[in-house]
């Protein structure tokens, strides 16, 4: 990345999240970029049918941007292909589209994340040539709640501060952190300390493992949107109900 006159950014390793009409020819393009985070664009003519960057413009597909100006909405001046991953298709679109819902809603703009980057393109990776996708949108959701400053907790009791004993079951408290449950407690909010120490290595090679962290996660993740839905998630419950 280099920067060539006032407000000015070239070469910048992004990803597109979401587009959408802008007056009559011209897009607003809400990107997720290495150095500068969540940016807002505006692709001057780029709906025009032999606009250059119309075709460009792609989510998850990894870009090259450059922009200028100042203030909230900044102007589009390049785009450049990095090099194609395969489109993604059926549910790894779905699950592409949940990252970037995630990203739109809980990622301020403007506040530089190159490690959530860097685990973002990972996973869409991951997605775009069929790998087991499970465990790098684990690592992401871990990674975005880290990055926003809500590192979790995952080795050590809540209340007593001892380590986390893997043969033992607890509760996870947001914000706070494993609670130990008394006995033989399997509540269905509750996670093996095996599984929480696994989950704070990122060490997803066991399958209970995986399915505990996206419980683990989807809890948190609800808590800190706050009340907000995502789209992505409505329409694939309503897919695994068809």
């Amino acid at each position: 990345m280099s920067g060539t006159g006032k407000g000015r950014v070239d070469g910048q390793a992004a990803f597109v999240l979401h587009t959408h009409p802008f007056r009559e020819t011209s897009l607003i393009v809400e990107a997720f970029s290495r150095d500068h985070g969540r940016i807002a664009l505006v692709a001057r003519g780029a709906r025009r049918p032999r606009a250059a960057m119309r075709g460009l413009l792609m989510a998850f597909q990894p870009i090259e941007l450059g922009w200028f100006g100042q203030g909230e909405m900044r102007t589009l001046a390049k785009v450049e292909w990095v090099g194609g991953q395969p489109l993604l298709q059926a549910q790894a679109l779905l699950l592409g589209y949940y990252m970037n819902e995630l990203l739109l809603k809980l990622l301020p703009r403007e506040d530089a994340h190159p490690a959530l980057f860097l685990a973002y393109a990972e996973a869409v990776r991951a997605l775009a040539i069929g790998e087991p996708s499970q465990a790098s949108l684990r690592r992401f959701e871990k990674t975005l709640l880290k990055e926003l400053g809500y590192g979790l907790t995952l080795d050590r009791e809540a209340e007593s501060g001892q380590p986390v004993d893997p043969q033992k079951r607890y509760a996870y408290v947001v914000e706070r952190g494993p609670v130990l449950l008394g006995g033989d407690a399997r509540e269905a909010e509750s996670f093996s300390g095996r599984a929480l120490l696994a989950i704070a290595q990122d060490d997803f090679s066991d399958a209970e493992t995986l399915a505990q962290c996206k419980q683990l996660m989807r809890t948190l993740i609800q808590h800190y949107l706050g009340g907000q839905r995502l789209s992505s998630r409505r329409v694939f419950m309503e897919l695994k109900e068809l």
